[in-house]
């Protein structure tokens, strides 16, 4: 079995790090270029860079801050927001991005998954979902894009086994409904996700300590756990967590 991963996730709104509940109610976090490198050097496994705001403003993600994040750290980095075609995901592959995530843009144009996942290989293409109870839906759960701002009529688990079948390498699934409660993740929408679709799941959102982190990846079967909050207001270590895990009998890289 692979090594769990463990990806601190930066929010990235104007050139800042911010972190919310339920994607609202944003406050300031920190710089990217600075918490990426703090990152690296404390053993992350890889790095996820969001705009949340590029989709919203239909504007391209901002490469400048990309650049400069990617010449701080030598583990992955993935990054999304904005990107709406294969020129704007050109665009942050060439400018320090190993992995891009598309999420709106592939709600409304599903044949991106595949053109880009052709040309530059499924593992570098992730199709980042955001998903929130709702009993209308076979799952219980509905897609939402636009940073979880528009519901898009959509089954969670329907959608996710539709976007490995077009080309998605990996699915960064995030509960809307859990994000910054520190609650710990949906275990249930990750379960259902991780058990169905032949691709990494990375769970997302809900992150409070490293028995969280745990029980999404024994109980939710996820292969990897992005947060945020525990990380940048210094609840916990990188170390911390993988030294929690791996006493848990969870193999993590150190």
């Amino acid at each position: 079995m692979p090594a769990k991963r463990i990806i601190p996730c930066l929010d990235v709104d104007k050139g800042k790090v911010l972190k919310g509940r339920r994607f609202k109610n944003l406050r300031y976090a920190g710089d990217p270029v600075k918490l990426a490198s703090k990152y690296s050097l404390q053993g992350a496994d890889e790095i996820v860079f969001l705009d949340i705001t590029a989709s919203i403003e239909s504007r391209q993600t901002m490469i400048d801050v990309v650049r400069k994040v990617a010449s701080e750290v030598d583990i992955p980095l993935t990054v999304g927001g904005g990107i709406k075609d294969e020129k704007s995901a050109e665009a942050l592959l060439t400018n320090g991005a190993d992995k891009v995530s598309i999420n709106t843009a592939a709600v409304y144009n599903p044949s991106l998954i595949t053109r880009l996942s052709d040309i530059y290989g499924r593992q570098c293409i992730i199709v980042a979902i955001d998903a929130k109870k709702d009993p209308r839906y076979p799952s219980g759960y509905q897609v939402y894009t636009h940073s979880g701002r528009t519901p898009a009529g959509i089954d969670a688990l329907l959608w996710a086994k539709r976007c490995v079948k077009l080309g998605a390498g990996e699915i960064l699934l995030t509960s809307i409904d859990a994000d910054g409660l520190e609650d710990g993740y949906d275990l249930k929408l990750t379960k259902i996700i991780s058990e169905n679709v032949n691709v990494p799941v990375i769970a997302s959102g809900g992150a409070g300590s490293p028995e969280h982190i745990y029980q999404v990846l024994i109980e939710g079967k996820a292969d990897a756990a992005l947060a945020a909050t525990i990380f940048h207001y210094d609840y916990y270590s990188i170390p911390d967590v993988k030294e929690f895990l791996r006493k848990r009998g969870i193999e993590v890289r150190v």
